[in-house]
């Protein structure tokens, strides 16, 4: 990366960071992006200052994307390509958008596994008494399914976050956004059974703001959640590859199947737009009809 490109680049990340409160895994995927294409050669050499962003080596470096990513990886790296240009333009560095004119790659129209109501409570009932960290691992797959966090503000919850007589908990979500998601009975309960043994796993030092932690008693990081989440529902025996991401797509589902207004479902998801939490939520052709049928004044003739 040339110093000159790089220092715009290295502006632009402190930017996302400080001014829009973007998360640390979020900048460095943007940092890659971007470093990925000031890198590219194709037929026009690496980019080596801001006079060599024009249309032309955008879309060079956006074709050479494909056949080797999904369609979805090529989207976000012509995001981060996007929101580059426009800060560059708003700070009056370059005058135009080299990007504006390139289309977005079509949707592949992934949807994320949606587990049934009695796998979550399978997957729910699987930490036991073999399991060292069993009071713990219960109320991560409680959090999750009762709150539909996503893993990374699950990984971030300090304990103060957490309002056990209210049965509320504050996420701090993309954006730095905060939002308030009730907990049901079994999560909370699941909390106050896990609490004891935080307290004996931070005995000899740790984070002690974290809510969850590790046997060193440092913060549980989103991988470990990952790994606990996939190993108690391969015991449970659901033949779908389970992540965090499906038990927030299950809330998000099952709210929606038991008649919750979508507006609410976006509000606990933390989504800005409502057609994120259209596109991020679905349900069967025969639930939808029987709504309707329900619901509409005129479905019955």
């Amino acid at each position: 990366m040339s110093e000159a490109i790089g220092a715009h680049i290295e502006a632009f990340l402190q930017w996302l960071k400080v001014e829009r409160g973007y998360s640390v895994h979020t900048v460095s995927s943007y940092r890659g992006d971007l470093s990925e294409f000031v890198a590219t050669d194709r037929g026009f050499g690496p980019v080596s200052a801001v006079a060599d962003l024009d249309a032309r080596r955008v879309r060079a470096f956006v074709y050479s994307l494909h056949g080797r990513n999904k369609s979805s990886s090529v989207a976000r790296k012509l995001s981060a390509l996007r929101t580059f240009f426009r800060y560059l333009v708003k700070n009056g560095i370059i005058k135009t958008d080299p990007a504006a004119a390139i289309a977005a790659p079509k949707s592949e129209g992934y949807l994320p596994t949606v587990l049934s109501v009695d796998e979550v409570f399978s997957l729910l009932e699987m930490p036991g008494p073999a399991d060292t960290f069993a009071a713990r691992d219960r109320a991560v797959l409680e959090m999750l399914y009762s709150s539909g966090m996503r893993v990374a503000e699950l990984a971030a919850l300090n304990l103060d976050q957490v309002d056990l007589d209210q049965g509320m908990v504050r996420v701090r979500g993309k954006g730095n956004k905060e939002r308030l998601v009730p907990l049901g009975t079994p999560a909370l309960g699941s909390l106050e059974a896990y609490l004891p043994q935080r307290e004996s796993l931070l005995r000899a030092g740790g984070d002690r703001q974290a809510l969850f932690v590790n046997a060193r008693g440092g913060r549980l990081t989103t991988r470990s959640i990952e790994r606990l989440v996939k190993m108690y529902a391969e015991r449970a025996g659901i033949p779908a590859r389970v992540s965090p991401h499906a038990l927030r797509h299950s809330f998000a589902t099952h709210l929606l199947e038991m008649g919750a207004d979508l507006r609410t479902v976006q509000e606990l998801l933390g989504h800005a737009s409502l057609s994120t939490t259209q596109r991020y939520t679905h349900l069967n052709l025969d639930h939808l009809t029987a709504v309707y049928d329900k619901a509409h004044p005129r479905a019955n003739g």
